[in-house]
């Protein structure tokens, strides 16, 4: 084997496009197997790096890899996580590495096929049971998953309804929208027994592809873990305890990917009950002082919406007008404060405006 790097950042850094474009591609794969806790092995990164340099084409990397795991006297014939990490991240390789892509229902199963073909055996086969996952950053909770009958209807829809959308005279802020929507639906669905986050990521990346954008891989793999906990967050609520759905997470993620943008994607930003350091989710590249003014505009707002649940609390009967008066603040503002509690259903309007009450459904998530 050629003198090579077991560092897939110096290839990037100093690598011929060529080498350059498989390491990358080779970090994504690699770097994905993170959202189900897997490592590749030090076997995997070499046979990687053979790729890399020309001596091996990625079909014969793909076999050498299966013809490691039948010896056994090269490795541990119980490290099955290892396993599946090593031929899943093999096998992606070679569908990112490929131009061709199918945007269908089918397209998305099959690239659940590919991706986990010789790993499982219901590579490719929709999942015949209704399904719930404990998830750290709820608390334990789980998303509420489509049910099993309804998978195959709900994948046509949203990607038929994706096929016919038209991304012309969308504003930036429109178009990450709807892309983090778009993602988070098929997500949703759970299609799948096993694999549906590196299955969606492998489609998301390879539509993006589709659309003209110039992809750079690097955010799957550094920051895999928060893609699948920002798509947790994305799907989840619990009216309880006042928690909506939260897609801005999402959106940061796919702003960094596709606008360069850099908020800070660590996971306990993430957690539906942060402390009081994790709270806020700074974005690295705004000027500190700008930072700084945002989080006292938000901390001012949280206030404000703190103040007007107690006043809401006490006296049912108080008007816009009054709370404007109380506050010190416009009319409009407190109009618009309101508007934002009743959608995340922490209080409601009984009656007319005239001679109604409000009643506070749910206590105020800190986090709002």
């Amino acid at each position: 084997m050629k003198e090579g790097y077991l560092d897939f950042d110096a290839y990037i850094r100093q690598g011929e496009p060529d080498k350059k474009e498989k390491a990358s591609i080779w970090r994504t794969a690699i770097g994905l197997q993170a959202v189900d806790g897997l490592q590749t092995s030090a076997y995997l990164r070499e046979t990687a790096v053979r790729h890399i340099e020309g001596e091996i084409n990625i079909d014969e990397a793909r076999q050498l890899i299966k013809t490691y795991y039948e010896s056994e006297t090269q490795h541990d014939a119980t490290d099955d996580n290892m396993q599946e990490a090593d031929k899943v991240s093999a096998n992606i390789t070679k569908i990112l590495s490929s131009q061709a892509f199918d945007f269908s229902a089918k397209g998305y199963i099959a690239v659940h096929r590919r991706i986990f073909d010789g790993v499982f055996k219901h590579a490719g086969k929709v999942r015949d049971y209704n399904i719930t996952k404990k998830e750290w950053v709820l608390d334990g909770d789980t998303v509420h998953y489509l049910n099993w009958e309804d998978l195959h209807r709900a994948l046509d829809y949203d990607i038929e309804q994706e096929r016919r959308f038209s991304y012309k005279g969308l504003s930036t802020d429109q178009l990450i929208q709807h892309i983090a929507r778009f993602v988070s639906d098929i997500w949703q669905i759970h299609a799948f027994c096993e694999g549906k986050t590196r299955t969606t990521a492998v489609f998301a990346i390879l539509y993006l592809r589709d659309l003209g954008y110039k992809v750079e891989n690097d955010m799957f793999a550094q920051h895999s873990w928060y893609f699948r906990n920002a798509l947790v967050r994305a799907n989840y609520r619990n009216a309880v305890e006042g928690i909506d759905y939260a897609p801005e997470y999402l959106e940061r993620f796919f702003r960094n990917l596709l606008l360069g943008e850099q908020w800070d994607l660590r996971n306990r930003y993430l957690h539906i009950h942060p402390t009081d350091d994790w709270r806020i989710q700074p974005n690295l590249g705004v000027k500190p002082k700008t930072v700084e003014k945002n989080i006292k505009t938000v901390e001012k707002s949280v206030k404000t919406v703190e103040k007007i649940i107690k006043i809401l609390s006490n006296n049912p009967t108080t008007t816009v007008r009054e709370l404007s008066e109380m506050l010190s603040l416009s009319r409009r503002g407190v109009e618009e404060q309101i508007k934002s509690l009743k959608q995340k259903g922490i209080i409601r309007r009984i009656g007319p405006d005239k001679g109604g009450h409000w009643q506070v459904i749910s206590p105020l998530n800190p986090t709002l």
